[in-house]
């Protein structure tokens, strides 16, 4: 078979799959709403949770970088790239989540790639939650030690791994806040367990840093941080508005990494100009603690409103009543409100709805999520106002869509 035609038979699987994805072209700048084809949605999938991607203070940051430092790094960090904004946001960082070191990183992906690929050795373990974003899974199959998953949350499946292989070097490596659930992950357990057993704990912050534990992320909120058995890597481009990963911890190993990780040495420096937006926007988020009492204050909104909107009169007896979007929410005290759905055409088919009702909310399909389990990720922002909420809660209570929901004959259970 030609190359061609294996290429058009594995698109054409995904297409019959209902899991074709396709982009849409987002004409503003991003917020609480942007434009599409010219036309204007509330915009519940976005993860700049803390509003702050278009401030125009950031904007002001990257224009006065690029006065001074121009448009590109130039190189990668060990040959030319490593800049004065570089230098200022690792240290910025490190201060900030209480570590001795920091590192930063063009994306999480590679330094997710970086950690496994710098730490670990043929014959160590690595061991990480079946729910993992993709780039810690990659992390674990693209390194040289022998790579276990553990059932979603339960310690007592990660502590039967420990045990069992007790003689090897160990590191873990969880998401703090998992990227299409919104739980966060039980990471006192996973410490206790991590520092009894001298195993390194690696926790990827991407959607915790800025918006839980005074913005530090879930391992802070649960007392956990950066220290000899715990790595912390945050993400720059979500609640943080900018763009780029960090890695913060002691300087041993943050030196490991800078010697050893292919993902750092052999790229080029992030923009300079990018960097100093980050520094900005650490600043602001700092100095404005309100955006996280605004997000939290949304987040419950939400919740509240879907409560009064789902109850359904003892007397009703439609097959259709509105109780059905309620059994299917994943109700967080994060930024990310799941609604599964099941099939991916029928959440495919809600989505659509939505945005006909100027509401943009993506479909999230395999492989993303598990075979059966798609869902409309809904994710809450500081910047939204609540009568965009109640748009959105009234749309998602409509009978309307109520039928869209009955149309999947999937039985639905919540991640185990």
């Amino acid at each position: 078979m030609s190359w061609r035609s294996t290429i058009q038979q594995r698109q054409q699987e995904r297409r019959d799959s209902g899991n074709w994805r396709q982009r849409q072209v987002v004409e503003s700048s991003q917020g609480a709403r942007v434009t599409i084809d010219g036309k204007t949605y509330d915009n519940f999938c976005s993860n700049d949770y803390l509003g702050l991607a278009n401030d125009p203070r950031l904007v002001e940051a990257a224009a006065e970088a690029l006065q001074t430092f121009g448009v590109g790094s130039g190189a990668s960090h060990l040959v030319c790239g490593h800049q004065t904004p570089h230098h200022e946001l690792e240290e910025k960082l490190a201060h900030f989540v209480g570590a001795e070191k920091a590192i930063v990183f063009s994306t999480g992906y590679m330094a997710n790639l970086a950690i496994a690929q710098a730490l670990l050795s043929r014959g160590d373990c690595i061991f990480q939650d079946k729910l993992n974003h993709a780039s810690l899974i990659d992390a674990g199959r693209h390194c040289d030690a022998q790579f276990k998953r553990y059932a979603h949350c339960d310690t007592n499946a990660l502590a039967k791994l420990l045990t069992t292989h007790a003689d090897c070097q160990k590191m873990v490596m969880t998401d703090g806040v998992f990227s299409m659930d919104g739980n966060v992950a039980p990471l006192p357990e996973i410490a206790d367990l991590c520092e009894k057993s001298g195993t390194l704990l690696v926790v990827d912050e991407a959607h915790g840093f800025g918006v839980l534990g005074n913005g530090r992320g879930a391992a802070a909120q649960a007392g956990i941080f950066p220290s000899e058995n715990v790595l912390i890597m945050g993400t720059l481009g979500k609640a943080i508005g900018s763009f780029g990963a960090f890695v913060a911890g002691e300087a041993l190993f943050i030196e490991q990494l800078i010697q050893f990780g292919r993902t750092y040495i052999y790229t080029t420096a992030l923009p300079p100009h990018v960097v100093a937006t980050t520094l900005a926007s650490i600043d602001v988020s700092e100095r404005e603690p309100k955006r996280r009492t605004l997000l939290t204050n949304n987040i419950v909104l939400f919740q509240k409103q879907m409560e009064a909107k789902t109850k359904t009169p003892s007397n009703n007896k439609s097959k259709t009543a509105p109780d059905k979007t309620a059994h299917r929410l994943l109700l967080s005290s994060t930024p990310i409100q799941p609604l599964l759905i099941g099939d991916a055409e029928t959440a495919m088919a809600a989505s659509r709805f939505l945005k006909q009702n100027g509401i943009l909310v993506s479909a999230i399909r395999p492989p993303t999520v598990p075979v059966n389990s798609s869902r409309l990720r809904i994710t809450l922002n500081a910047s939204h106002h609540h009568d965009a909420i109640d748009r959105l809660t009234e749309v998602l209570c409509s009978q309307a869509f109520q039928e869209i929901l009955a149309s999947n004959h999937i039985a639905i259970e919540e991640p185990k």
